[in-house]
């Protein structure tokens, strides 16, 4: 199989506006000839359904929420990236799209890149024509403040809210095209197959969550925007209900996932504080503008701080290590999510680790509190602060904010072309649902950037290229391929049921969460890798031969719903853990122990793996294929990250 990645020929800020005007375009008259399926209601999907439907395409949105509003974007708190060079301080296209490449560890296409930081100026303008109401200076001018990986202000911010902001802009936007007829949405429904006509996508199988019915819709193209699989470690960010199931479904039909190893670690969230959490709770990277990142210089302080013989204040602080400050005096707190989270890590593995367990380090506001009165301080992140002293019983203003890193982000997704298009024509997929943009880790405040990018300014230019290619004949739900697909739904289903074991979903999920969390998470090498493998294929068999799956299928069954998504992320797991072992390099969120610089450093092995790792399913069990789309860099020069 050749990957041909549809790259435009020009000089690289040239391309998309170039290609844009190559595409075919659809006939205004014509667009109501076309149906099209948009999955999922986040930031990627809801500007992806409302823009198409803007432009006069039929679309149907689904969304396994009660409302779209309720889609995971609505958590994001930071900021999004854009490089308008409001504070005059440096920034513009080009430094965007360099930062990106090298935060992503030189492991992302340029020109997709170069198009995001391209678009990312008109994503701010158009969220404030729909009254986003972001942050702005005294004057009236929108603020902006510094997130890692970049020595400039470029993130527009809405206090700590900015994703539940954005995705009402966008929720608006959808729901005016649902008043005017162009968007029919299906909330509370999921979808659990991709159908293919002719080799084509043409049309999903979904499973009404509320009354269990299976039900097919048909359309001439389906855009996947179903967000990331960082869930497969159980523990994390993402609310309990984000999975990964449309993706790799359609991966099992052929759609090719790439880079299923790349997942981020985010550095700043509250530690695990027992067995009976269900997900972990982040605390904005914005704070690293402000807070200080410690931990006592030595393990003896470190062991009677946590013995409770010392408080906080009596540390000296000629007593404390500010290890970032202290390794990386260019960046310092504002490194880039990796190089935080490896560093956090480290200095608990030497025992200087705070907190009961030992595994969190201290974010402290007190100089810039002392610097910049509490009021200030309050203004920036007030809403953050509160949700820590909610969360903890602890006062953030008082006392220092403990962190540690865990799973928030996954770079890895569908294999898709310039144009979002995945292997099997008709499928799109956009936001974190796809590969494309960030790498071997993401910036701070790009996801959202992204997730916009595709579906406001993307996805309608490039499907219509498709569509125009593409006869206005409609495919029955009648036909064979939708009865095939029915069927398949209905089997697995059928089975899950069958089982009654003595397991819950919910024991198979943690089960594999921790394997995935020990042996496959912010440290990696081969021996651990390959003993998880071996770890998850005992653990999938035993899912189904003993997971207890109660109730039935015709009614609202959250159980049978977990079932669904914990059978797919046991086979994702193992395909995470074959690309991280395929992997024999250390470059962003992806550390294999065996490789690393003196200094603790990702160790990059550009001659023999600069390139896109693209997995192709081969049947259950099977040992899948691997194809590799080559990167070329000829805008930046291929270097070791350093931000010292």
């Amino acid at each position: 199989m050749i990957l041909d990645s549809k790259i435009p020929e020009g000089a690289l800020a040239e391309k998309w506006d170039k290609h844009k005007f190559n595409v075919k375009l659809v006939n205004p008259a014509n667009k109501r000839k076309y149906d099209i399926i948009v999955v999922g209601t986040g930031l990627a999907g809801a500007s992806a359904a409302a823009t198409l439907g803007e432009l006069g395409y039929n679309v149907k949105a689904f969304c396994f929420q009660d409302s779209p509003r309720r889609a995971h974007s609505i958590a994001a708190q930071g900021g999004i990236n854009a490089a308008k060079n409001y504070q005059n301080d440096g920034d513009s296209i080009f430094r965007l799209f360099y930062d990106t490449i090298k935060g992503g560890d030189y492991r992302a296409r340029e020109a997709n890149v170069y198009r995001l930081a391209q678009v990312s100026v008109d994503i701010i303008d158009q969220c404030v024509a729909q009254g986003v109401p972001f942050a702005r200076e005294y004057g009236g001018l929108l603020a902006n403040r510094s997130f890692g990986g970049a020595q400039v202000s470029r993130t527009f911010y809405a206090r700590g809210q900015t994703g539940q902001q954005l995705l009402l802009g966008a929720y608006s936007a959808l729901n005016r095209q649902v008043a005017y007829g162009k968007v029919k949405m299906y909330p509370r429904t999921e979808m659990l197959d991709l159908v293919m006509v002719d080799g084509k996508a043409r049309g999903i199988v979904v499973r009404n969550l509320i009354t269990g019915k299976i039900e097919s819709h048909s359309a001439h193209a389906v855009v996947l925007a179903t967000g990331g699989y960082g869930n497969v470690f159980f523990l994390s960010t993402n609310a309990m209900g984000s999975n990964a199931t449309a993706a790799w479904r359609a991966h099992k039909k052929g759609a090719l996932f790439a880079n299923p190893c790349f997942t981020q670690i985010h550095p700043t969230c509250i530690p695990v504080s027992g067995d009976y959490q269900s997900k972990l709770t982040l605390m904005s990277e914005s704070l690293r503008n402000d807070g200080r990142v410690w931990v006592p210089k030595t393990v003896e302080l470190a062991q009677r701080l946590r013995k409770g013989e010392i408080r906080i204040n009596d540390i000296k602080e000629e007593d404390r290590d500010y290890y970032l400050e202290r390794k990386y005096p260019a960046f310092g707190n504002l490194v880039p999510r990796d190089v935080a989270s490896r560093n956090a890590k480290l200095v608990c593995d030497e025992g200087r680790g705070v907190g009961a367990s030992g595994l969190a380090v201290f974010l402290d506001f007190a100089d810039a509190i002392k610097r910049e009165g509490q009021p200030a301080i309050a203004a920036k992140y007030g809403n953050l602060f509160e949700m820590y002293a909610k969360i903890t019983d602890e006062n953030p203003y008082e006392s220092p904010m403990r962190i540690y890193p865990a799973v928030h982000y996954t770079m890895g997704g569908l294999w898709v072309d310039y144009n979002l298009m995945t292997n099997i024509p008709g499928l799109y997929a956009t936001g974190e649902c796809n590969f494309s943009d960030h790498g071997a880790n993401r910036l701070g405040a790009s996801a959202l950037m992204q997730g916009l990018a595709d579906g406001y300014f993307v996805i309608p230019y490039t499907i219509g290229d498709y569509l125009a290619q593409t006869p206005y004949a409609k495919v029955s739900t009648d036909h064979p391929a939708f009865k095939e697909a029915e069927q398949n739904v209905k089997s697995i289903t059928d089975r899950l049921l069958s089982i009654k074991g003595n397991r819950t979903v919910d024991d198979f999920h943690k089960a594999l969460g921790q394997i995935m969390w020990d042996y496959c998470g912010m440290a990696r090498n081969a021996e651990g890798l390959q003993f998880a493998k071996q770890e998850i294929r005992k653990l999938r068999d035993e899912f189904w031969q003993n997971v207890k799956v109660t109730g039935v299928n015709e009614e609202l069954n959250q159980t049978l719903e977990k079932a669904h998504r914990v059978a797919d992320f046991l086979e994702l797991g193992e395909l995470m853990v074959d690309d991280a072992l395929n992997r024999n390099e250390s470059c962003g969120g992806h550390f294999r122990e065996e490789y690393q610089t003196p200094e603790n450093e990702a160790l990059r092995d550009d001659e023999n793996y600069a390139y896109v790792a693209a997995w192709e399913y081969t049947g259950p069990g099977n040992q899948p294929i691997l194809h590799k789309e080559e990167l070329k860099f000829e805008n930046v020069k291929l270097t070791q990250r350093s931000y010292k």
